[in-house]
Parts: structure tokens; sequence; C-alpha cells
């Protein structure tokens, strides 16, 4: 195995990873039960901490990146991880519904803004081999985060709301170690700014960037995958097909068992930025078949059906592990290097706000029926083409200078 890109301070962050995603794996496992049994919350205060959550998240992701252009990257993320942790002993120590909702909102906020410093500092500290990086990172997060839900899976057996309490503080600890380890990484600086950036008026500003702007917006509709596989085929199999019910934890599992098997692998496809680029067209098809497997399972016969659900299942794995080899790269790739952080911030919308859209549309994708999954896939699959001729005039643009928007753009 070719050894792992980015040094000790690499291996470090993968610590980090491994940590962090374990204890989120605790607490994503039991933090329903925890609201009701312990907290005794009702649906709809459940749903209300869910939802405020993902939207300070939406406000974490850029004010993290913006941070990150002006201050040692590895000490604002130790700021954010000790925010998460400070947030799970908060819910810990209160059942007053609004005092969760600040916890809530602030755990929200931590946790994306962690996510886009801990991208950022993953592509300084590998550099040319950040896409391998990011292959090697994936593929610990997973383990991580089977090895949490295992475990609180293990622990739950004894059914004691004192186990709900233990998780919980598990999962802030596991911001602590995270922190802990980070600590020990040492700061690594952006790539140099090039003598016609320092010359002009400051760092280039996101928001202004019409094209980085669109490239946001498509992506944030590639990363509903996740969704599928959280609300969307789980409420299909069991409502719209006549696969058992036994066969949706099993396609769950082959998820997380194609993403550590082969995540590493197909990393070698998307090495360079042009060649990521490229991968948006196989991407777009992989997205298709994806949807028209779905379509097809409501076919009747429990075999026939499972097994289109299991062809459906790995195309939107595979469409996942291709988009993260793309999106990773050509988030990085389009920023220049003056504003990364701000950059990284402001692309870190797209998955915070797929976790509020991305369950509405696959649950109308599942209302709508056969057709529903056809058209999904197909509008997925045309965002991927869309986005491959968006970018195609900034992926061979020299890194550090911002391309004039096209004409008629």
């Amino acid at each position: 195995m070719r050894r792992i890109p980015g040094g000790r301070d690499g291996r470090r962050m993968l610590g980090v990873a491994l940590v962090d995603r374990t204890g989120s794996g605790l607490w994503a496992a039991t933090s329903v039960l925890y609201f009701t049994y312990v907290a005794h919350l009702s649906v709809g205060q459940v749903g209300t901490l869910a939802a405020v959550a993902g939207c300070a998240g939406l406000a974490g992701a850029p004010a993290g990146g913006r941070l990150a252009d002006r201050l040692p990257v590895t000490r604002v993320l130790i700021a954010f991880q000790l925010l998460r942790a400070a947030a799970a002993v908060g819910l810990l120590l209160t059942h007053a519904f609004p005092l969760l909702l600040v916890c809530s909102a602030a755990g929200g906020f931590g946790d994306r803004a962690a996510s886009i410093l801990t991208k950022l500092y993953s592509s300084r500290v590998a550099g040319a081999d950040r896409v391998r990086y990011q292959a090697v990172n994936r593929t610990i997060a997973n383990v991580g985060w089977t090895v949490g839900g295992l475990g609180a899976a293990a622990a739950l057996a004894a059914g004691t709301t004192a186990v709900y309490r233990v998780l919980l503080l598990g999962d802030a600890l596991s911001f602590v170690a995270a922190a802990l380890l980070t600590a020990r990484c040492a700061e690594i600086a952006a790539a140099p700014v090039p003598a016609a950036a320092r010359a002009g008026e400051g760092p280039a500003n996101p928001w202004r960037d019409r094209t980085y702007l669109a490239y946001v917006m498509t992506d944030a509709l590639l990363f509903f995958d996740d969704a599928v596989f959280k609300v969307g085929l789980p409420l299909w199999a069991v409502h719209a097909t006549d696969a058992p019910d036994g066969a949706v934890p099993v396609l769950l599992v082959l998820n997380s068992v194609m993403v550590v098997a082969l995540q590493v692998p197909l990393s070698r496809f998307g090495a360079t930025t042009g060649a990521a680029h490229r991968l948006l067209l196989p991407l777009s098809l992989v997205f298709a078949a994806g949807g028209a497997a779905m379509a097809a399972s409501a076919a009747h016969g429990a075999v026939p059906a499972t097994a289109c659900l299991a062809v459906g299942a790995a195309a939107f794995t595979l469409a996942e592990m291709l988009h993260a080899i793309v999106s990773w790269e050509l988030s990085i790739a389009l920023a220049p290097d003056t504003a990364q952080g701000a950059y990284l911030g402001v692309h870190g919308l797209a998955q915070a706000s797929q976790r509020a859209a991305g369950p509405l549309v696959v649950t109308a994708a599942v209302a709508a029926g056969p057709l529903g999954w056809g058209v999904f896939g197909a509008v997925i699959a045309g965002s991927c083409l869309a986005q491959h001729r968006l970018v195609r005039g900034r992926v061979g643009v020299p890194r550090g200078v911002v391309a004039a928007p096209a004409a008629g753009s």
C-alpha cells in the first residue's frame, strides 16, 4: 500500500477524523432516543432541535472559513472542537428546551465550521496528493462512524437512561480528544501569494465570484445522494417495493463496505484538477442509472425488487464516492490562494443546505413513485453536466488567480 500523504501531521489529522466520527456515531445513533426518553421532548421539539442545528450549520461553514484566512487553522479548529464539546455537555446538563436549542445551535455551528477547517488543513498538509489523502480520510471517517454506531447499539442493549447519558458524554469526550490531537499538529501555511495578488485590493471575495457561487449551487444538488441513504431508500423499500424489510439494513451496510473498500482505489481517477473535472461526465451516468434502478425496484416480486434496490444502492454509493473526489478537488482548485478559507466556507454551504433540503427532495421522489426516482436521477445527472460546462474555463487557470466570468455568464 502506498504511504499516507501528509507525513506525521497528516496521520495525526486522520486520528482526529477517526476519534471525531466515532463520537459522532455514538450520538447519531442515540440522539432521538435521548431527547425522547431522557429529556422527555415531543416529536415536534426533537425536530425543531435538528432544524436549529442545521440552520446554525449554514452560518458555521462560511464563518469558520473566514476565520481560517486570518488566524492559524489549527488554533481555530481547536476552538470549534471545544465548542462542540461544550455544546454536548450542555445537552447533558439541562432539559430546559430553550437551553437545549442554544446547545443544539452551538453544536451545529461548530460541526460545520470544524468540517471546513479540517478540509482546509488536510488540503495543505497533503499538497499535491490531496485527492488521495481525502480518500483515506473519508475511509477512516466511515470506519469511525461504523464503530460508534455499533458501540451505541451494544450499549443500548442495557435499556437504561444512564446509558444514554454515558453515550452523550462519550461524544463530548471525543471532541476533547480531537482537540488534543489537533494541538499536536504543526500549522501549515497556505501556498505563497503571487506578487500580482499582493498588489491588488486584498483577498478575493467568494460572494462576488459568480462562477464559484453557481458551482456551489450545482454541487448542493450532487450532495443529495446523502439523503438517499438516510431517508429515501429506507422509505421507498418499505412502502413501495416487495423487498423484505431486512434488505434495508443490508443495503446500508453495502454502502459503508463499498466506501471503505473502494474510496482510496477510486481516488487515482481524480488525482489532478483536470481528471476530477472529467469525472463529472461518467458521474452523470451513474446518477441517472441509480435513479432508474430505484424506479425499477417497484416491479412485483421480492427477488427482482431486492435486486434492483441493490443495483440502485450500489450506483448511488459509487456516485457518492466519485462526487467526493470531484467536490474535494474542484472546491479547492477553484479557490484563489489568497482566500482559500473563505471560498471553502462558502462551498460548505452546499453540504449544509443539503441537510435541510435533501430529505424533503427525496421524500417527494418517494411520494411521486417510480417516475419521481427517474426524474431525481435525471436532474442530478443534468447538474453534473451543467457543472462540467460551468467550471471548464476555470480548471486551467493558475492557482491564486480568479478568472473573469465568461461572456454571457
